[in-house]
C-alpha cells in the first residue's frame, strides 16, 4: 500500500471492489465482448453498492468521498480486462455525470444526477463529430433558440454509451457566429423525437456501445441547459483534465495488468530446460516495463491529489494522458511477445489487452492535440484557465 496516497479505509474498499468484480463482472464479460451489450442488471448493481456515487455530493445521493477511491475504482476495472467495459462505466460516471454535477441545476440534478448514482438511468457525453474529431471549437452542431426552447441539429460520432444510455449530455452551438464562445451544453432524454443512433464495429473495447447519434430538429427545453448559454467551451476544457488523467491511471493499470500475467506465464513456461523468467533477455524487458509502469503510476497519484486538493492540473493531466497511454501501447506490446504465440491466441488475455490498449493515444484528445497543448504551454507560456 502506498500510504502517501492511500489510507486503510481506500485499501479496505479496493478488496472489497475486487470481490465484487470477481462474482459479478468476471463472469458475464466474455458474453458482453462477444454481444457487445452490457446488460442492464450490472448497472443497478453497481448503483447499490454506492461506485457511481463514490466522488458526489451526499445530497443527491453520491458517497462524497476523496478522488483515491476513484481511483481505485479505475484501476480495479481495468484488471477484469475488459477496455469496453471499463469504459462503460467511466464514462458515465465521470463524464456525462460530472457535467450534470458540475453544471446542472438542481432540478436536473433530481431528474438525472441521483438515478444516476443509483445506477438506474446510464448517460453519454456528446462531443466528438464526424468533422470534428479532436477539434472542438470546430464543432457543426447547432442549438438555435425558438422561443423557450431550443431546436438541435447535427451529429456526434464515438461516443460510448452512445446506443444504449437513457440521456445524452450534448454539446452544440447556440450562437454559431462567437465561435467557441457561442456553445452551450445541455441533457437530453434517448427518447425525445429526432434522436437517432447507429451502432459502430470498433478494433477493441467490444463490450462497450460505441455509436454515432444523428440530431433531427430535436426539441430541447430551456430548463434542459446546462450552466450558462455559451459557456460550454469553457466547462469541456475544465473537465477534460478529469478525463485525460483517468485515461493515464486506466492505462497504468492496464499496464500493470498485462505485466503480472506476462510474468505468471512466464515463470510457469518451460524452454531449454529452465522457467523463461531466468532467461536475462526477457528478465531485463520486465525490468524496463516494470520501470516505466512505475513512474506513471507515481506521476498519476501526484496529480490526483493535487485535483483532490482542487489545484486546476490541466497540464499534469495533458501529460499523464500523452504518457501513460504511449507506455501501455508498449507494454501491451511486449507483454504479449513474452507469450509467444500463445499471446496471438484468443483464449489469452493479452490479445483483448492489446487491441483495448491501442484506443488510449487515440479518445480523449489524440496524442498529436496533447503534444500541442502541452507545447503552447511549456514553449509558448500559454495559462489555461477554470471556467468562471
Amino acid at each position: 500500500m502506498n500510504r502517501m496516497y492511500f489510507t486503510e479505509e481506500h485499501e479496505l474498499f479496493r478488496e472489497s471492489l475486487k470481490d465484487f468484480l470477481k462474482k459479478e463482472v468476471v463472469p458475464h464479460i466474455d458474453k458482453w465482448e462477444s454481444t457487445g451489450h452490457i446488460e442492464p442488471f450490472i448497472w443497478e448493481k453497481f448503483g447499490e453498492m454506492g461506485y457511481f456515487g463514490l466522488w458526489y455530493p451526499e445530497a443527491y445521493g453520491g458517497l462524497d468521498l476523496d478522488l483515491f477511491y476513484t481511483v481505485i475504482w479505475l484501476e480495479e476495472l481495468q484488471k477484469v480486462n475488459s477496455g469496453g467495459f471499463a469504459a462503460a462505466m467511466w464514462a458515465h460516471a465521470y463524464l456525462a455525470m460530472t457535467h450534470l454535477n458540475k453544471e446542472g441545476s438542481h432540478d436536473i440534478k433530481e431528474r438525472y444526477l441521483n438515478p444516476s448514482i443509483l445506477g438506474k438511468k446510464i448517460g453519454c457525453l456528446c462531443i466528438t463529430e464526424p468533422f470534428g474529431g479532436s477539434d472542438v471549437a470546430a464543432m457543426r452542431t447547432q442549438a438555435l433558440k425558438k422561443g423557450d426552447t431550443y431546436v438541435l441539429n447535427g451529429s456526434k460520432t464515438f461516443i460510448t454509451n452512445g446506443v444504449y444510455s437513457d440521456y445524452l449530455v450534448v454539446a452544440a452551438k447556440t450562437n454559431p457566429e462567437l465561435g467557441n464562445k457561442g456553445m452551450s451544453i445541455f441533457v437530453i432524454d434517448r427518447d425525445t423525437p429526432g434522436v437517432s443512433a447507429t451502432k459502430l464495429d470498433k478494433l477493441g473495447w467490444k463490450a462497450s456501445d460505441t455509436g454515432e447519434i444523428a440530431f433531427d430538429n430535436v426539441i430541447i427545453p430551456k430548463a434542459n441547459l446546462l450552466g450558462e448559454e455559451g459557456k460550454g467551451f469553457a466547462y469541456i476544457m475544465q473537465h477534460f483534465a478529469l478525463e485525460r488523467l483517468i485515461m493515464g491511471i486506466n492505462a497504468h493499470a492496464r499496464s500493470e495488468y498485462a505485466l503480472d500475467y506476462a510474468i505468471g506465464y512466464m515463470k510457469e513456461r518451460q524452454a531449454f530446460g529452465k522457467s523463461i523468467d531466468k532467461f536475462q533477455a526477457l528478465r531485463h524487458a520486465v525490468a524496463n516495463m516494470a520501470s516505466e509502469i512505475a513512474m506513471c503510476k507515481e506521476f498519476n497519484y501526484a496529480v490526483a491529489k493535487r485535483l483532490n486538493d482542487g489545484e486546476y492540473v490541466v497540464k499534469e493531466a495533458t501529460m499523464s494522458k500523452l504518457v501513460s497511454t504511449k507506455i501501455a501501447d508498449s507494454v501491451a506490446y511486449d507483454c504479449l511477445q513474452l507469450l509467444g504465440g500463445y499471446g496471438y491466441m484468443e483464449e489469452y488475455p493479452l490479445a483483448r489487452n492489446l487491441r483495448d490498449s491501442r484506443l488510449g493515444p487515440i479518445g480523449g484528445g489524440t496524442s498529436e492535440i496533447l503534444r500541442e497543448i502541452i507545447a503552447k504551454m511549456v514553449i509558448d507560456n500559454k495559462d489555461y484557465k477554470p471556467a468562471t
